[in-house]
């Protein structure tokens, strides 16, 4: 059996299986996106996930999260960060900085639910 060279792939094709290749990738990835971002934690979750960011990040970040240590965490401050960038940060914190990952406690679709209502501006503790 003779080796097989890519000098015999004829460079349109190999291009074309490349495309081909990528283009179907992306579509799985944003399929996948989609889906991930329309999942939502429990309620029950979500108000832990509220309690969580008011006073863990809020000892940081301002109460009202309107800053002190660290940045501002209001719709304004957010503005031009994407919701994969936060979710980065919420899960891996940011090098050189006191910001911590939080992985050990959030998983992804925690840390992106949380950077979603960031970005509409975090609701408040509901009080029982």
């Amino acid at each position: 059996m003779r080796p097989t060279s890519h000098a015999s792939f004829r460079p349109g094709w190999v291009a074309a299986c490349r495309q081909a290749t990528v283009g179907a990738l992306c579509l799985l990835a944003g399929g996948a996106w989609s889906q991930a971002t329309d999942l939502a934690p429990p309620p029950a979750r979500q108000q832990a996930l509220v309690h969580i960011v008011r006073q863990d990040c809020g000892s940081c970040h301002g109460m009202r999260l309107k800053g002190g240590l660290g940045p501002a965490l209001t719709p304004e401050a957010l503005a031009e960060r994407p919701v994969p960038a936060l979710v980065a940060t919420i899960l891996q914190g940011r090098t050189g900085t006191p910001m911590p990952g939080w992985q050990g406690m959030l998983d992804e679709q925690d840390a992106r639910w949380i950077a979603q209502q960031l970005l509409r501006g975090f609701p408040e503790v509901k009080q029982p």
